[in-house]
């Protein structure tokens, strides 16, 4: 009896491995990118990427919110500046209580209803802040608002990623940035010609939409798959790939795959540090400490004096930074399947390197009083090569591959984790930024070139290409 149970183990270990060896020849047949389907047959998953996606752009509105409604808040409700920096801040808290629970409740209720629990929370923030008359209120809705926020985070991708055939995972998987950015952009741009009351009505929106869209699109396959919910597994499959399409090949892949993960046990959070998915851990927490220790927040947080100092207008400056973000991140998800998660990340760090500096060249020779003419241009130069270099890979691609790399059985413990990990950075580089100016304005900059130098090295030496492959085939390649 041991020995069977240890040959049943041993096949299941075998199971995870057998993608890395397995020919693609026939992979296409009912993915979505070869024969039993075809472009108009994936409506389906294009309307259930929409509805997912809108909850990035309320990610983004809510991000973007505090920003064009700092002065008239403070004047209507008599905040004092500190009190408005809690409210400014607190979002990010709430993003990471999120993060932390967000992944098993996901695993728990589905992917549809880890959106709708998201929603309601940041409805209820949005309201909050609507009915406001003091900063108490204030707070209450933004730290819900947070934690919707970081709840979508991690949902919006992992829903993406396990609905998307694999010719279109990655752009599809991308626009979960693109809408985080365009959500941003949005609300600084009608924050300036509406109230901030309205404008937390607008932020409602978005989740009004999901919850009506949630009643047409499928649920994940691939978490019906692994709750045993066979028959509903099998009929999200082919409304995903389309009513024509065989599915024969795709559902035994999947099946096969979390056949071989129930044999395994099950995993806990401390086991996201056992050998067999340590590798996927580090790529996914690396990528994201890549991703905010690299500086961003510190250039968002800088950009109008940039561009004031430059002799820009600081408002056209900021458009013009958002324009690109969104422009750039679209071109980055479009070419994404084609161009790979590799090249692009690779290309977009050193960019990074490069823009940061030429800021860091503009700091010093207006520190030591050298060539005052240039300088400005350095410093617009390195900003707008940092945010579009950002913008084509750093920004997309380790949401992508952390959606990608993780088996099913870890992926809420495993999501959690890297998505807390996100948020802490976002904060730890919001938080010193303002320290390090006071230090060393060019060696502030140069201590971003050196780690995004490191993100550069971290990306060669450690980070697979996953695309043109299944899920089942880069969980079993890495997980190993």
């Amino acid at each position: 009896m041991a020995a069977i149970k240890e040959y049943a183990k041993n096949d299941a270990q075998e199971e995870i491995r057998e993608p890395l060896v397995r020919v693609d020849n026939n992979l296409d047949v009912g993915d979505g990118s070869g024969h039993g389907s075809t472009k108009g047959d994936q409506w389906m998953v294009y309307l259930s990427t929409f509805v997912a996606v809108c909850g990035s752009y309320e990610f983004g509105c809510g991000v973007g919110y505090s920003s064009p409604t700092q002065s008239a808040i403070r004047k209507d409700l008599n905040l004092s500046l500190a009190e408005y920096s809690m409210f400014g801040s607190i979002l990010t808290f709430g993003a990471m209580i999120g993060a932390i629970t967000i992944g098993p409740i996901t695993d728990f209720l589905g992917r549809k209803g880890a959106l709708r629990m998201s929603c309601v929370f940041c409805v209820a923030g949005w309201l909050a802040i609507y009915f406001s008359k003091g900063a108490l209120s204030l707070d209450i809705g933004r730290l819900a608002t947070g934690y919707g926020s970081g709840a979508f985070s991690y949902i919006v991708p992992v829903f993406i990623a396990e609905i998307a055939p694999k010719n279109l995972r990655g752009r599809l998987t991308a626009i979960n940035q693109l809408m985080i950015v365009t959500g941003v952009s949005v609300s600084f741009i009608i924050g300036v010609v509406v109230s901030w009351r309205a404008l937390a009505i607008i932020g409602i929106v978005p989740c009004a939409v999901i919850i009506f869209g949630l009643f047409f699109i499928p649920e994940s396959p691939r978490w019906l798959a692994k709750t045993g919910r066979q028959k509903d597994f099998e009929v999200a499959l082919q409304k995903l790939r389309g009513k024509d399409a065989d599915i024969s090949h795709e559902a035994a892949e999947i099946q096969e795959y979390i056949a071989s993960l129930d044999l395994l046990p099950q995993a806990k959070l401390l086991d996201l540090f056992q050998r067999r998915y340590l590798r996927s851990v580090i790529i996914a927490v690396g990528l994201m400490v890549c991703q905010q220790l690299g500086g961003i927040n510190g250039v968002c947080f800088y950009v109008s004096n940039i561009f004031e100092q430059a002799g820009f207008s600081p408002r056209l400056g900021t458009i013009t930074y958002a324009i690109l973000q969104v422009v750039v991140t679209g071109l980055g998800a479009a070419v994404m399947d084609k161009a790979g998660r590799k090249p692009l990340i690779l290309v977009s760090a050193s960019g990074l390197v490069l823009g940061c500096v030429l800021i860091a060249t503009s700091f010093f020779l207006k520190v030591h009083g050298l060539a005052l003419k240039a300088s400005p241009i350095f410093a617009v130069a390195g900003i707008l090569i940092f945010i579009g270099s950002f913008s084509i890979g750093m920004g997309a691609v380790p949401w992508v591959l952390m959606s990608e790399i993780f088996p099913i059985n870890i992926k809420g413990q495993a999501g959690s984790l890297t998505t807390l990990v996100n948020w802490l950075g976002a904060w730890l580089c919001s938080y010193t930024f303002n320290f390090l100016m006071s230090w060393s304005s060019y060696g502030t900059f140069i201590l971003y070139a050196v780690v995004n130098v490191l993100s550069v090295l971290f990306v060669i030496v450690i980070v697979p290409e996953t695309k043109g492959k299944t899920l089942e085939q880069i969980q079993g390649a890495i997980n190993k």
